[in-house]
């Protein structure tokens, strides 16, 4: 199989439910949205890449309470990565470094008293 985060290659939401857990790569993680609103584009690239890839999500939503599974191919070495979203209103949060070599899942809330988007890591 193709892999989804392959340097240079585009980013395919539909093959992440393809990958096998043979295929699994260190950097697997899982986005959980608690954030109370719809995240219309998920973004991850490696950090020292300057320009975004594809969206993740593809044409796809990510509903509040919903989560969305990413998986790299077991080739992959990179372990940190930046990761942006953006809300369906155009709004938009960005996390840099993350390294996914030791993170299972993020689990994203919005606070409404101060307007920040947080990452919870597990």
């Amino acid at each position: 199989m193709t892999s989804i985060f392959a340097k240079g290659a585009a980013a395919v939401a539909a093959l992440f439910l393809l990958h096998g857990a043979a295929l699994a790569g260190q950097q697997d993680f899982t986005i959980a949205n608690e954030t109370g609103y719809a995240l219309k584009h998920i973004y991850v690239s490696e950090s020292a890449n300057e320009k975004w890839d594809e969206d993740i999500l593809g044409r796809d939503v990510l509903d509040d309470g919903e989560e969305f599974e990413l998986s790299f191919d077991k080739a992959e070495k990179t372990c940190k990565w930046d990761m942006k979203v953006i809300y369906d209103d155009g709004e938009s949060a960005v996390w840099q470094n993350l390294n996914l070599c030791k993170i299972s899942k993020l689990t994203l809330r919005w606070n409404k008293n101060t307007g920040v988007t947080s990452a919870s890591i597990e």
